[in-house]
């Protein structure tokens, strides 16, 4: 066996090396320290060809194989690792699963403009309680005449919001796992789907990453991609081969520290001689291009077992770990041949160790791959009885009343403002609206869906008769700086433990509802019914923040000057009444089983929070073995409905 590439394969090299050197090493600084996409390069790499090497030429490719799509990822992040895997995640997550599982009318309408650089894809799995567990998915997709409605939010999504189409993993059948997942292509342009801010992040930084969020959007029955229930299958094989892309994207970002780290130990001397030639540093540079050769036969070998159709899965798992751990070894030695120079923005080490990191991370964390190889050579562990999916987790902010109030604004305020009397808020005194949020006792807190800047208005004017603090989620502060940076909560800023929260157009990231679970009460103001926040709070009122705040001012003000806010008493958090289960309760004649959808049956993997007639045709009793058709539904009295 002769392990070389071909003359082709270094030709694309050499094509891909001074696209990379003459476009993208000029402005990978500016890029890098302005968080910016680089819409011209990727233009440019669509009409070179780059955006589709493996895609045959009918679908408007290259027609290569994938040692060309791992050198064209490598060569590019060998110069900017954001670039890299610009290229890396359109291809092979964004691009891949419509090329395998699509139907002749989705690739015609979809791969085609993608294969040819025209289009950027993007991939959807990611999700706040979904991230190495992809069974977790939260997001839905109902389906609804013609058309599939989802709700739901998508996090670390790489391209977006550039990319034009989404493949998009979503729930079809709840509760049953993975089986009940479903996939999807969804384009930017559909209504209802919105992005969060483009993430600003420790590397990569050329590269968008945003949030997807799914308000009721319309997605036609025919973007189903393969059939319901594949979604997660497709999820899989489509990250078997996104690990190559990530695996080359390690590998140029280790084999550019390299050649920077090589180039400057010839240049600088101490003792009179270069550097490259005191022992320790000839080692640690001898060690690197040991690492990177091996991590690059690694790489190919995975990518040629895909393009002649053989088994890969183990291989690219290796090549990801492997290559992903040697680039966070290498841009530290890097680093370390630099000394101080290396520590200074501007020098391409310091940006190359940044970029490194996530390799180790996204399109499954190194653990994993050690999963996945372990799967492969010790085995899968036996299956216990019994002990399957852990119930579903609950809201982030604790089990709340969920008391949302639609419809008429004027009533859905009145009945805020008198249940939150009722629970005891006296609206007769106030506090400095700049009260330090740690010490507040209440706080009114802006979201993004605020609007523009002079609506802060209404949010100061809330503070002053709702007797709060004036706080922020993280992008209000950070990105629209409506605030000082030092006012907005969540898991990465400030933590409220006061009393009454009142949230006007947040959402609902998880960072932010894990900064306000210890609030007694959570109030949230919201236009979309399907925002996180509503189920992780006491009260709510669905509807416009510009109208709903004016009718919310003039119900708690009293014409008076606020009285001087008392010594806080941290008020006890009620809890929700106690109501009739939300579905039917079904039982076995035969043995008296009850099944509860509200707890499952986790002996055969059936998630708590599944109906009973969304239960599998093969699901039978687990006490007597009874069919679905031998249950009855279980009727309660008047007094618990």
């Amino acid at each position: 066996m002769l392990f070389k590439t071909t003359d082709e394969h270094e030709a694309l090299r050499k094509k891909v090396r001074a696209f990379a050197e003459e476009k993208v090493k000029p402005i990978a600084f500016d890029l890098d320290q302005n968080n910016e996409f680089p819409d011209d390069i990727v233009r440019e790499m669509g009409e070179l060809g780059f955006m589709g090497i493996t895609y045959p030429k009918e679908y408007g490719g290259q027609g290569l194989d994938y040692i060309s799509y791992a050198i064209t990822v490598e060569e590019l992040s060998r110069v900017d690792g954001g670039v890299g895997v610009i290229c890396s995640a359109h291809t092979s997550l964004g691009t891949w699963p419509i090329y395998a599982f699509g139907t002749e009318e989705q690739k015609q309408k979809y791969l085609v403009p993608l294969a040819k650089g025209e289009k950027l894809g993007g991939f959807g799995l990611t999700e706040e309680n979904a991230g190495s567990d992809a069974g977790g998915t939260q997001t839905t997709a109902e389906l609804d005449g013609d058309y599939y409605i989802l709700n739901g939010k998508k996090i670390f999504i790489t391209n977006a919001p550039k990319a034009d189409y989404y493949v998009v993993m979503a729930v079809t059948t709840p509760g049953i796992g993975t089986k009940g997942i479903s996939a999807f292509i969804v384009e930017k342009e559909f209504e209802g789907f919105t992005f969060s801010d483009h993430y600003d992040k420790l590397g990569i930084r050329s590269s968008s990453t945003a949030e997807l969020h799914f308000d009721n959007v319309k997605v036609p029955k025919e973007n189903l991609l393969g059939k319901e229930g594949q979604g997660f299958k497709i999820a899989m094989e489509t990250l078997d081969g996104g690990r190559i892309g990530i695996a080359s994207q390690a590998l140029g970002i280790g084999q550019g520290a390299y050649e920077s780290a090589l180039a400057y130990a010839k240049e600088r001397e101490q003792f009179g001689m270069p550097i490259a030639h005191l022992q320790r540093n000839t080692f640690k540079l001898a060690d690197m291009a040991t690492y990177l050769h091996g991590a690059r036969l690694m790489i190919y070998h995975a990518a040629d077992l895909k393009s002649n159709h053989e088994r890969y899965s183990t291989e690219a798992a290796m090549a990801k770990q492997v290559a992903s751990d040697l680039a966070m070894q290498i841009t530290t030695e890097a680093i370390q041949i630099y000394g101080g120079s290396g520590f200074i923005k501007g020098v391409d080490v310091e940006r190359f160790f940044r970029d490194a990191k996530i390799t180790q991370i996204y399109e499954g964390t190194n653990e994993i791959m050690r999963v996945v190889v372990g799967a492969n050579t010790v085995g899968r562990a036996p299956r216990v009885q019994a002990v399957g999916r852990k119930a579903k987790q609950g809201p982030i902010a604790g089990v709340r009343k969920g008391e949302i109030f639609e419809g008429d604004p004027k009533e859905a305020v009145k009945n805020l403002v008198a249940a939150l009397k009722k629970d005891g808020y006296d609206f007769t005194v106030g506090t400095d609206p700049w009260t330090p949020v740690t010490e507040a006792e209440r706080i009114v807190v802006a979201g993004r869906g605020i609007g523009d800047k002079e609506n802060m208005k209404l949010i100061e004017e809330l503070a002053y008769q709702a007797g709060a603090a004036i706080s922020s989620s993280r992008p209000v502060a950070e990105t629209l700086k409506y605030v000082p940076l030092e006012r907005y909560v969540g898991m990465s800023g400030q933590t409220f433990k006061g009393n009454l929260y009142i949230g006007v157009g947040v959402s609902g990231a998880g960072q932010h509802l894990k900064g306000i679970r210890d609030a007694s009460t959570i109030v949230a103001i919201n236009n979309s019914r399907n925002a996180a926040i509503f189920n992780n709070a006491d009260y709510g009122i669905v509807g416009d923040a510009v109208e709903i705040l004016p009718l919310l001012i003039a119900e708690l003000d009293n014409g008076e000057e606020k009285k001087p806010m008392p010594p806080m008493k941290k008020v006890k958090r009620s809890k929700p009444r106690k109501m009739a289960p939300k579905e039917d309760i079904y039982v076995d004649l035969g043995s008296g089983y009850e099944y509860d959808p509200e707890v499952g049956d986790p002996s055969q993997g059936i998630e708590p929070g599944t109906p009973f007639d969304k239960l599998p045709d093969s699901w039978v009793s687990p006490v007597s073995g009874e069919a679905k058709e031998e249950f009855i539904k279980v009727e309660f009295p008047e007094d618990r409905k």
